[in-house]
């Protein structure tokens, strides 16, 4: 079964999260774009707040749905070695992706956050929701920035991810949930009826209503 959109997906996520429910040391941190409209409907359950944590995918040039590996606030940058010798990228070749993608990153946190600093998430339940999971890239990276800021319980919560990435990702946090773990994973937009993509306006106004 497929979810209808990102919204239908996070209110099935939140649904196996209520052990957090009403708690006042959870916040969710969701991966712009597409991680808000499904962290919007878990963080409206919870009753927690809201944040954006934004993460850029690092992309094989022509093939930038092949993951090279990931960047995160804090300087956090995690690279698949295996990929970036496959492809014959040197760390040079490595760093101008880098480059690229930083100044994208650091536009969205302005864009997003504006002037407001990070939450601190020292202490408390960070729970990081994006769409799905496929090779787990970008949220390894999340994983590693949020780790460094001393939370509590790090959770990651997604509606669908393979689940050989799910079964990696839970050695490196305290807790992974899915809605479901398919050995056939395809993509993840296979799983939504409605994948379109989540525009910037979009975001803001989730983000404002929390």
């Amino acid at each position: 079964m497929r979810f209808r959109d990102r919204a239908d997906a996070g209110r099935h996520l939140a649904a196996l999260l209520t052990d957090y429910d009403e708690r006042d040391d959870v916040v969710v941190l969701a991966l712009p774009r597409g991680g808000v409209p499904v962290g919007y409907e878990v963080a409206a359950r919870l009753g927690a707040p809201l944040e954006p944590f934004p993460v850029r995918k690092l992309g094989l040039p022509g093939h930038e749905e092949l993951a090279l590996g990931a960047i995160a606030p804090g300087g956090v940058r995690v690279v698949n070695v295996a990929v970036a010798e496959a492809a014959g990228f040197s760390d040079s070749d490595v760093d101008a992706v880098v480059d690229v993608e930083s100044r994208e990153l650091a536009r969205q946190e302005q864009l997003y956050r504006g002037d407001r600093p990070p939450v601190n998430t020292a202490g408390r339940v960070a729970i990081v929701v994006d769409d799905g999971l496929a090779t787990g890239a970008s949220m390894r990276a999340a994983v590693v920035a949020v780790a460094a800021r001393s939370p509590l319980e790090l959770v990651v919560a997604v509606p669908v991810g393979a689940a050989v990435t799910i079964a990696s990702l839970a050695r490196e946090v305290d807790r992974v949930v899915a809605v479901r773990e398919p050995r056939r994973f395809v993509a993840v937009g296979y799983w939504y009826r409605d994948f379109s993509p989540t525009t910037d306006s979009e975001v803001r106004e989730l983000l404002t209503a929390r």
